[in-house]
């Protein structure tokens, strides 16, 4: 048992995290995290997962993305000290039948080539859709998206890496501590991929695996020289996505390409809500709320 999966859950879909749980690999151990879902869902979760031999903690409430997967990251390695791979997890991100397995093996192909070690992720295709959403890439002045074709098998050196789909070895998870509790939800993957870059590791995209994934509570596709995919939000995750934007940019090992560009996306994403969004008044306010308390956080590094 060398790979573990972890998945966090908070009120899922359970025919969605019934089909992730069918296309794990049935020697991996699996285990769910459930962040105090509704209560009529609890059991049916502990059930489903009990049917799929997954291991199963419930969290007495809602304590986050990022100390879920902690908390299941922990369990996996208590479990198995021998672990050579955790694999984090979205409740609703489907990896396909072989999708981890093409996985972990472009990354070991990218191991013994004599690549630098670091953690890796699959391409991401958006389930509402059927857009990819693209490979984040850094420059020195520059921060941009690939997007390469399912079948290129050359990996991608990334800037970023999508949370869910992460392949970590478990080394690097224990050097680095795990995930940042603080920032809950929204660029928890951001952080860790900077922090896995200032350790000195690499990311790596891997565009011939394909996972399928839904981002916030639909995704809507434009056109901007390319087809592009706008993911839609609630208002609290616009005020933890403004939150941690502004508490990643006081941060000195995140790149200043990235502060620049997620100040335009901060204010290109308020403009937008502000203009179109039915909920403007509820969704500007839960922006202007993140900022501020961006800059009062004291979860600074």
């Amino acid at each position: 048992m060398n790979l573990a999966t972890v998945t966090v859950t908070y009120n899922p879909d359970l025919t969605l995290l019934d089909a992730q749980l069918r296309q794990l690999p049935a020697d991996a151990l699996r285990v769910v995290v459930d962040n105090a879902s509704a209560p009529d869902l609890r059991e049916p979760l502990r059930a489903l997962c009990e049917a799929h031999g997954a291991v199963f903690i419930a969290n007495a409430e809602n304590l986050g993305l990022a100390t879920g997967l902690n908390i299941g990251a922990r369990k996996a390695l208590e479990l198995a000290p021998d672990l050579a791979y955790l694999l984090l997890l979205d409740q609703d991100t489907e990896p396909g039948p072989d999708g981890v397995q093409s996985l972990v093996k472009a990354y070991e192909n990218v191991l013994e080539r004599g690549d630098p070690p670091g953690c890796a992720g699959p391409r991401m295709v958006d389930a509402h859709t059927g857009l990819q959403h693209g490979f984040h890439c850094m420059t020195r002045w520059r921060w941009r998206r690939r997007f390469p074709p399912a079948t290129q098998t050359e990996p991608v050196r990334l800037a970023n890496l999508n949370g869910s789909g992460t392949l970590i070895p478990a080394h690097v998870y224990r050097q680095l501590g795990g995930l940042d509790d603080a920032l809950f939800i929204d660029h928890v993957d951001t952080e860790w991929s900077f922090r896995v870059l200032a350790a000195g590791y690499a990311l790596y995209g891997m565009p011939q695996v394909g996972f399928i994934h839904r981002m916030g509570e639909a995704s809507v596709r434009f056109w901007l020289f390319g087809w592009r995919v706008w993911p839609s939000r609630s208002p609290q995750r616009h005020f933890f996505l403004f939150r941690n934007a502004v508490i990643l940019m006081r941060r000195n090992y995140v790149p200043a390409v990235w502060k620049a560009w997620a100040v335009a996306k901060l204010l290109v994403t308020f403009a937008v809500h502000a203009l179109t969004d039915p909920r403007r008044k509820e969704q500007c306010q839960a922006m202007l709320r993140g900022l501020r308390e961006g800059l009062e956080s004291k979860a600074i590094r």
